[in-house]
């Protein structure tokens, strides 16, 4: 990646070889680089600003990145910084269709690209590159998610990312398998709910997911996954109540707790067909004491580990 080198930390060099952090093991990507983890940031705000949300995101990856940084490493495969895609000049399709690329170089290199937002719209950039890395197969989608992100629009924002998949999925032939869980009934109105309904698009709303309730969540998980290829994971920070995550757009009135999210991370990964995560909507503008720094990072290290 381009300038400074983002990846500073402790280093705790009495303790040995099993007392690495990731600023110590992470290595920028290049040609021929063995297949691990893929972080590649998406430095946007433009489709929040289109969505008349609150801009910020576009330092998402920046500080996301430092907050990785001093975190215990766990993993058992190389960690790569691919660098970042960014959208300066309002051309968010042109950044949609870079990031789309980028993906896709790293997906059909063996990586599992983990992409840090940015808003909502990176999702659009995120299916374009898995879609092309594998032509014509069936993709899953699962979205911890407040909103349903279904907008009709002629223009495309951090609201509308799923509706343009399921018309590419239309015009593909190909099904839109779309699950997301953790929408907030208050902050969806009754046309998006209509518009879900019309896609076929399977919902848990937040006050569903509880301790009692994730079990069924898995094996909920387990059976969408059974129909899918591959699976794609969106994790949009607003699915988390605003104590915990105030550093977005929407912070969420109730949300759901992130134990509950790391649950639902885990039956994901537990598939075995986890393509592509993206973690979205960090906006450290908001951010109070690092607090949202510090959970989505924790999100991002589950992901990873």
């Amino acid at each position: 990646m381009t300038g400074e080198w983002p990846w500073k930390g402790r280093i705790d060099a009495d303790e040995g070889a099993d007392a690495l952090r990731w600023h110590q093991v992470v290595r920028p990507h290049g040609a021929g680089a063995p297949p691990g983890i893929a972080l590649v940031g998406f430095a946007c705000d433009e489709g929040v600003r289109r969505n008349q949300g609150r801009p910020g995101a576009v330092e998402g990856p920046r500080v996301l990145r430092q907050a990785l940084a001093n975190l215990a490493w766990h993993g058992d495969r190389p960690l790569w910084d691919a660098g970042d895609v960014a959208c300066m000049d309002g051309d968010l399709e042109g950044a949609q269709e870079r990031l789309g690329s980028a993906v896709s170089a790293l997906v059909g290199a063996g990586h599992l690209p983990i992409v840090l937002g940015g808003g909502h719209e990176t999702a659009w950039g995120s299916f374009l590159g898995l879609a092309a890395a594998y032509p014509g197969r069936r993709i899953g989608i699962v979205n911890l998610d407040a909103h349903f992100d279904l907008r009709t629009s002629p223009r495309a924002s951090s609201g509308t990312p799923f509706a343009q998949i399921a018309g590419r999925c239309e015009r593909a032939g190909l099904p839109f398998d779309y699950l997301c869980i953790g929408i907030a009934e208050p902050a969806n109105t009754a046309a998006l709910f209509n518009v879900a309904q019309r896609l076929g698009v399977r919902f848990r709303l937040d006050d569903e997911v509880s301790d009692a309730s994730l079990p069924e969540l898995a094996a909920e998980i387990q059976a969408f996954a059974a129909d899918a290829d591959m699976l794609y994971l969106s994790i949009d920070l607003d699915v988390l109540p605003a104590w915990v995550m105030p550093a977005v757009s929407a912070p969420a009135a109730r949300g759901v707790a992130p134990g509950h999210v790391e649950a639902l991370i885990e039956a994901v990964r537990g598939t075995g067909k986890l393509a592509i995560a993206d973690v979205v909507e960090f906006n450290p503008c908001h951010d109070l004491d690092s607090r949202g720094a510090r959970t989505a990072a924790r999100l991002i290290w589950r992901l990873a580990r």
